[in-house]
């Protein structure tokens, strides 16, 4: 009975893959908005009712791949992190090889990066089990200045005292152990780093930047020193 049961979980996991590599094709041909389950069942030879049990809807397919892409992104940030570490690295280092390795990302999987960093679908709400994956690229950064500030500290940013109450807040709500300053300068940080991978993968760099890696890798170190990591 064991090996009939895991037939039939070896079967339901390589169709689950298969269905969700057809979804993503068709992401990359014509968006997210255009998904369709049937569409999907009838690239695959499938009829609709088979593929609604492993799906029920859109919205649950469209909810796996932006976990995968969440934990595929969070997975390259944590993997370069590690390996800096592994060498001594210091927290700066750890920051903008985390940093190149989102970019990198990125520009292999242009159309996963756009499911989770572009444009919001249409008539799609993320549900909570979207949240811990998207978190884990944010918690990689946040791991690294707690160990700047733990260690050598952190050169504190300008707070305008009108924002210190929501510094305060975000700080309590993700990033427990930071001083406000460092959170709301991360918070910055992030969106910037986003905002220079979005323009480079959408067009926007065109006749404008020519050597994109220098450009990137100096502008990850200027995220490093705005959120008040030592150069050393």
């Amino acid at each position: 009975m064991s090996t009939v049961r895991g037939a039939r979980e070896r079967a339901r996991i390589e169709v689950t893959a298969a269905i969700k590599d057809e979804a993503r094709r068709m992401l990359a041909a014509e968006g997210a908005a255009k998904l369709s389950l049937r569409a999907v069942a009838r690239e695959l030879g499938m009829v609709s009712s088979a593929l609604y049990r492993y799906f029920p809807s859109r919205d649950e397919l469209l909810t796996a791949l932006i976990v995968d892409a969440y934990d595929s992104v969070g997975a390259a940030a944590e993997r370069a992190d590690a390996d800096v570490l592994a060498v001594g690295g210091a927290p700066r280092a750890r920051w903008t090889a985390v940093c190149a390795a989102v970019r990198a990302w990125a520009l292999e999987h242009p159309h996963e990066y756009s499911l989770i960093y572009g444009s919001p679908v249409p008539g799609y709400s993320a549900p909570m089990d979207t949240v811990a994956p998207a978190s884990r690229v944010a918690n990689v950064l946040i791991g690294i200045l707690r160990t700047a500030h733990a260690g050598r500290g952190l050169a504190l940013p300008p707070l305008p005292a009108a924002l210190r109450p929501e510094a305060l807040r975000m700080t309590a709500d993700f990033a427990e152990g930071l001083p406000p300053e460092v959170t709301a300068a991360l918070v910055a940080a992030w969106a910037h780093l986003v905002g220079l991978i979005s323009f480079e993968l959408f067009g926007q760099f065109n006749r404008v930047v020519e050597d994109r890696d220098a450009f990137f890798a100096h502008a990850a170190g200027q995220l490093a020193h705005a959120v008040g990591l030592p150069v050393v």
